[in-house]
């Protein structure tokens, strides 16, 4: 797991500056979440969230259609996600857990974000939303699932 050097997601210009894999999974990954969803390049798929029980770090947004997510990784199995994210932060923070929720709200709607402490696709040092569409735009969704999925049965 890559981790962040301190002050990093405070400093918006050394932020934006972080090649877009570390941005979008380190403090923007609900945005590309909900580029992902304005337009969905597969059908089916949803929003969740990973949130931390307590007061610790870890929180993170995918979408999935149930078996297999995507996140700033890529295509992948939900559970392998999972099992990676919990073991990763149960590493740096010994008895940390989580809840799994369905997202119901915007993900590019920072009045919704900022009430769950995260920012709004406006709130970094330039727009989030075209620099996730760029990303999701490189990817061929279709090929990248099959693959995935055929890993899965």
């Amino acid at each position: 797991m890559y981790v962040l050097k301190p002050g990093i997601k405070k400093d918006l210009p050394r932020q934006w500056a972080l090649p877009d894999r570390i941005f979008f999974g380190h403090g923007a990954c609900h945005i590309l979440a909900g580029v992902y969803l304005e337009q969905p390049p597969l059908p089916g798929f949803h929003a969740e969230r990973i949130v931390p029980i307590g007061n610790l770090a870890g929180n993170h947004v995918y979408t999935t259609d149930g078996v297999i997510v995507f996140d700033y990784h890529g295509y992948s199995h939900r559970n392998r996600l999972l099992e990676h994210h919990g073991r990763s932060w149960s590493t740096q923070h010994p008895g940390w857990c989580c809840e799994i929720e369905k997202v119901d709200f915007s993900l590019l709607d920072t009045a919704a974000l900022n009430a769950r402490k995260m920012r709004g696709p406006d709130q970094y040092l330039h727009d989030a939303i075209p620099r996730a569409r760029r990303f999701l735009e490189r990817i061929d969704h279709a090929n990248a699932f099959a693959k995935v999925l055929a890993r899965v049965q």
